[in-house]
């Protein structure tokens, strides 16, 4: 019998089982999908913290303090610790100001966490009843997968959202905890995504980083009913939080000629637009400006399941990544950065309540 049981073997399951057995436990990793890594494999592999807390706070208001100041308190040295499991930064630098952290090749990270933690990782075996005995950290990476979880908590225009995760993070977790007795946490009805080219275009998984539009600061953003939108957040969550809602998910991005050399990250505005135009997206050039349809992608649910800063969602039922929800409410903050923190935390915390 392990010391330790693991849903999922995305960023926060291989984190748990690797501290797992780096203490000397045993852990056992039950994975529902056809691989591990999870979505964490399908991202741009920067992992991140606010430079400062206050603006952390000030970005994420309605999420919970105590579990925002751990991954801020945490994070630098937590990723010291990646790095002395051999996980090579590409950079060191996020290339954004207001931000602190790594970027990893996300395959990398993936060999490098389960050379440490993968002796008994079970593909294609999902954990589906918890019992007593066993300390449990749940890791199952979200609802974000299962339409009728997101029909009822974020959009009705769940059927028309782009998935941008692994197809298997259809909320186990959350089921799970919450049979064990755990509660929900704020945030809900919030979720972490890109606006992304519309169909026709054809887009896979490889796409999910490359293709995604983001230049709504500097364009006119409508629906098809015609409301317009402005751009609030320099990460643009609430525009996709919105295109969401629109009927079929749906927005038109009308961009000014003089707008499409603006840099964004390390891409123009008409960078965007082409890859976009080449993806098979409705492109309409007329003179002195350029529209672009977009459709919202959903990358990961940010409610989930509440828990301390010992990551203990229940009685024996610990949980990390996007199985926990409240972190960054009202904003956005990196899900890597918390499945890494809360991930050690809550192997730390399950092995010590054997």
């Amino acid at each position: 019998m392990p010391d330790l049981i693991v849903a999922g073997a995305g960023m926060g399951g291989l984190v748990a089982a690797a501290q797992a057995n780096a203490r000397g436990a045993s852990a056992t990793v039950l994975e529902k999908g056809d691989r591990a890594g999870g979505s964490m494999l399908l991202s741009s592999g920067v992992i991140w913290r606010h430079r400062e807390f206050d603006r952390f706070r000030a970005e994420c208001p309605g999420g919970d303090e105590a579990l925002q100041a751990l991954v801020f308190d945490r994070l630098d040295r937590d990723l010291d610790w990646l790095e002395s499991l051999g996980a090579t930064p590409i950079e060191r630098e996020t290339g954004n100001p207001a931000t602190v952290g790594r970027r990893f090749d996300p395959r990398q990270l993936t060999a490098a966490l389960l050379s440490t933690g993968g002796d008994d990782v079970r593909i294609g075996e999902p954990l589906r009843e918890i019992r007593a005995g066993v300390p449990v950290v749940l890791a199952t990476g979200g609802f974000q997968a299962n339409r009728e979880l997101v029909r009822m908590h974020i959009t009705p225009e769940a059927d028309a959202l782009v998935l941008r995760a692994a197809p298997w993070s259809e909320g186990d977790g959350l089921r799970l905890g919450l049979e064990a007795g755990a509660h929900t946490s704020a945030g809900l009805g919030e979720f972490y995504g890109r606006n992304m080219p519309a169909p026709p275009a054809s887009l896979a998984e490889s796409d999910f980083v490359g293709l995604a539009q983001l230049y709504a600061r500097h364009a006119e953003v409508t629906s098809d009913r015609g409301e317009s939108y402005r751009a609030r957040t320099w990460s643009e969550i609430d525009v996709v939080q919105w295109t969401a809602r629109q009927p079929r998910a749906r927005a038109w991005y009308t961009v000014p000629v003089e707008q499409l050399g603006e840099v964004v990250r390390d891409r123009t505005v008409k960078d965007m637009i082409e890859a976009a135009e080449r993806a098979g997206a409705p492109v309409e050039h007329r003179e002195g400006e350029v529209t672009v349809g977009v459709v919202a992608g959903i990358t990961t649910t940010l409610g989930g399941l509440k828990v301390d800063t010992h990551g203990q969602a229940a009685p024996g039922v610990f949980a990390c990544g996007a199985d926990v929800g409240g972190i960054a409410t009202g904003g956005y903050s990196s899900g890597l950065a918390a499945a890494l923190v809360l991930g050690r935390i809550a192997a730390d915390a399950a092995l010590g309540a054997r």
